[in-house]
């Protein structure tokens, strides 16, 4: 399988998957559950969910490891599990991949806070990024990605971890809000503009925008960091819709049509790679994936 970085200087759009826990909700995941350990406890369930993003058109197939560095697997007791877990994870991916698809790491934030906001040093944020990224490689992930990220420091750290220590794309992806005097930033105050300047010091080889929001406001995200960062490739990865609270419950009402008639406008916004995050499942992923073929 070719490199990501050289299927896009091939002229490739490239499709993602989307959200895995609204999926694994589906597959019977419970409240107060660890979601990483089913690949190793329900390896078939997450098998299955992978090939349903592939069957809908993905071109990569991203790992079911957003909570698997230490931090938040101490929340499960399973701290000293994290090179199995990745590693499982990573490997269940590329077996449903083959040649066909490139697999992706995901990386999320650790949920903690370093030196001065918090008590981490970044020694130990270094040391379990470090630790869940080669677990990743060694399993068959060929990139990984760096999402839903808020704060410049801890983003940094992962980036450079994985830039320095494995032969995969990293790609570094933050999650901006609309701000009420206009633009986007982060809850940490971190605006696109800083962010691509920061990623980009820090060896990312790509941007991009995750979570938040849907894909209206995540367009203009886009267009800021196109700005930002000329001659990058960008990744956008939307809700669907903005979440709406119902009945106690969080819900995305973006239908499969309306995204993939709003991920053609990301694409003329400056994304190469599109995928969706929270609420979008595989006929999200299906309707994108046809109109990005018809558009070519």
């Amino acid at each position: 399988m070719k490199p990501i970085l050289q299927r896009l200087q091939d002229g490739e759009f490239l499709l993602c998957d989307g959200g895995m826990g609204t999926c694994l909700q589906e597959y019977g995941l419970q409240a107060g559950e660890c979601p990483e350990l089913w690949c190793i406890e329900h390896p078939g369930r997450v098998t299955e969910i992978h090939k349903a993003y592939r069957d809908a058109g993905s071109d990569m197939v991203e790992c079911n490891t957003f909570g698997g560095s230490g931090y938040k697997l101490a929340h499960f007791g399973l701290e000293d599990r994290v090179t199995e877990i990745n590693r499982a994870a990573a490997s269940l991916a590329r077996s449903v991949a083959g040649d066909t698809q490139n697999v992706l790491g995901s990386v999320g934030p650790t949920g903690a806070f370093m030196e001065p906001y918090g008590t981490e040093t970044e020694e130990a944020f270094h040391e379990a990024f470090l630790t869940q990224i080669m677990a990743l490689e060694s399993g068959g992930a060929d990139c990984v990605i760096v999402e839903t990220m808020t704060a410049i420091e801890e983003a940094e750290i992962a980036v450079r971890a994985a830039k320095k220590n494995t032969s995969m794309t990293v790609i570094a992806s933050f999650t901006f809000d609309p701000q009420a005097g206009g633009g986007y930033a982060t809850m940490m105050g971190v605006t696109p503009e800083r962010m691509a300047e920061s990623m980009l010091a820090a060896g990312a080889d790509i941007l991009g925008t995750n979570c938040g929001t849907g894909p209206d406001h995540m367009i203009n995200v886009v267009e800021k960091l196109k700005s930002a960062a000329p001659g990058t490739y960008l990744m956008a990865m939307p809700n669907a819709g903005m979440p709406v609270l119902e009945n106690g419950h969080t819900v995305f009402k973006e239908t499969p049509e309306q995204m993939s008639e709003k991920s053609l406008r990301l694409m003329d916004a400056g994304a190469s790679i599109i995928g969706g995050c929270c609420g979008v499942g595989p006929r999200h992923i299906a309707a994108i994936r046809d109109a990005i073929d018809k558009s070519s």
